[in-house]
């Protein structure tokens, strides 16, 4: 008996991967005729669309159940639906991606009659462009709005600004014209020099500061 090597495990295992590649079945991964389509359409209308291993064998096509399965949900289903998506369907689409992001298999479970592929390709092809746009759109009317209102604080602003200023010119003025208007009213009052230097009904007490006053130096006074 050969002793158990490294070389000898290693040979092994490559003999087990090339016994279980030649056991495998090569399918048919081309495109699918139209007799191999009437065949897988029979086997479901008998079986029902599971168990899609089976399905194939059954139906006696040389393909892997998971191409059976993506041909009878995306092509040969009889209650599917082909193009003219409506603004609706648009709609549930848009909303139910931004919920499930590119779950398309999901999001086709949601809209009776469409496929997953259908709904992926339309969305790369038309909505995502058109969802780009629009909110390249708000982001420019959003800018626009901000810009807006920046203006208009600042014109509130130099509104404030210039009524204050208004406001104390104003102040200022009426100080100004009372001023002057009390000093009207003085310069209008209007002295009477005799009667205010009429002493004839004075005593003499009250009259002896303008002898003193006088007498003090008339050349003065009266040269």
């Amino acid at each position: 008996m050969d002793p158990v090597t490294k070389g000898s495990i290693n040979r092994r295992k490559v003999k087990g991967v090339e016994a279980m590649k030649n056991t495998k079945r090569e399918v048919n991964r081309g495109a699918w005729t139209a007799e191999e389509d009437q065949k897988l359409a029979e086997v479901i209308e008998i079986h029902g669309a599971k168990r899609w291993k089976t399905i194939a064998s059954k139906a006696g096509l040389n393909r892997c159940g998971k191409s059976c399965r993506l041909r009878w949900l995306n092509y040969l289903r009889p209650n599917i639906k082909r193009g003219n998506i409506s603004e609706q369907e648009e709609d549930l689409i848009v909303r139910l991606h931004k919920l499930l992001g590119n779950r398309w298999s999901l999001i086709a479970g949601r809209l009776p009659g469409r496929t997953d592929n259908e709904i992926k390709n339309y969305w790369n092809s038309h909505l995502s462009k058109r969802m780009n746009q629009k909110e390249k759109q708000n982001g420019a009317n959003l800018t626009r709005q901000m810009i807006s209102t920046d203006h208009q604080k600042d014109r509130v602003q130099m509104k404030e600004d210039s009524s204050s200023e208004e406001g104390a010119t104003s102040t200022s003025t009426s100080t100004t014209s009372a001023a002057s208007k009390g000093g009207d009213q003085n310069s209008n009052i209007n002295i009477d020099v005799d009667d205010f230097f009429d002493f004839s009904n004075e005593g003499l007490l009250n009259l002896e500061w303008v002898s003193k006053f006088l007498g003090q130096d008339d050349g003065r006074w009266f040269n």
